[in-house]
């Protein structure tokens, strides 16, 4: 028997509680937490704790992101640190997006520091996952705000890769209306915004059902699609050298065979 196993009578049974994540999502956040556990592979448990101070019925623009990126988070770290988690996860992309690279690199440097623990922010998942792709070219789509937008297109763009096409929602949404929208919402904006010479679609926003939506536009595109929280756990399970392979959700990142 090994140490990852133990007796129930004359039974044996494996230990599928044996590793864990920490992650802090934005306190009106309710769908980060559903896809990543979507995308969690047995023996992985995740522990998120929230972080608020905005409010939730007003258009987050660039510099309530901003905002947002710059609270102390010190209370949620030590709780996550106190959950003994291996890895720190922060699932909220628009945060860091709007500032550039280089404030998403100290961000997670600074928890880091504070923690001991490697730290992966939504911004920089999608970056590196776009990279393990070899995407050269990408289409994006987003709730966001247009200068919000702006500004993650040219995070993108900072880190070599080149945005073809960037299509944005007719009107400005509220936080609370981002998380209302659906998987058809998804799947008509991938449809829309999609590119001949992209080599893959990348929907943001963590708080966007968008993952529900990966299987149905990678056949209809016949290319990959990133949503934020499908790149958030695939870097999160990439660190920790979990295998992920089965895991089906994520679409072509996740059961590609290299």
């Amino acid at each position: 028997m090994t140490d990852t196993e133990f007796t129930l009578g004359e039974t044996i049974l494996a230990d599928r509680r044996q590793r864990r994540i920490g992650v802090i999502v934005p306190s009106s956040n309710t769908n980060a937490e559903p896809d990543l556990q979507m995308l969690a592979p047995a023996g992985l448990t995740l522990h998120c704790t929230r972080s608020g101070g905005y409010d939730v019925e007003a258009i987050p623009d660039s510099g309530e992101m901003r905002r947002f990126a710059r609270q102390d988070l010190d209370q949620q770290l030590q709780l996550l640190v106190d959950g003994r988690v291996e890895l720190i996860a922060y699932a909220c992309t628009s945060a860091t997006l709007s500032d550039g690279p280089e404030f998403d690199a100290g961000f997670c440097a600074e928890i880091t520091a504070k923690t001991g623990l490697p730290a992966v922010t939504t911004a920089g998942a999608l970056i590196e996952a776009m990279r393990d792709l070899n995407a050269r070219k990408v289409a994006f789509t987003s709730p966001y705000v247009a200068r919000l937008a702006a500004e993650s297109v040219e995070f993108i763009r900072q880190c070599g890769i080149e945005v073809v096409n960037q299509l944005d929602f007719e009107r400005e949404l509220s936080s609370l209306e981002q998380n209302r929208l659906t998987p058809a919402d998804a799947y008509r904006m991938g449809l829309a915004v999609d590119h001949p010479e992209a080599d893959l679609l990348v929907i943001s926003c963590t708080d966007y059902r968008a993952l529900e939506a990966v299987s149905a536009l990678e056949q209809a595109l016949a290319k990959p699609v990133l949503t934020s929280n499908s790149a958030l756990m695939y870097v999160c399970l990439k660190h920790l050298e979990l295998d992920f392979s089965d895991i089906e959700a994520g679409g072509y990142l996740y059961t590609r065979r290299n």
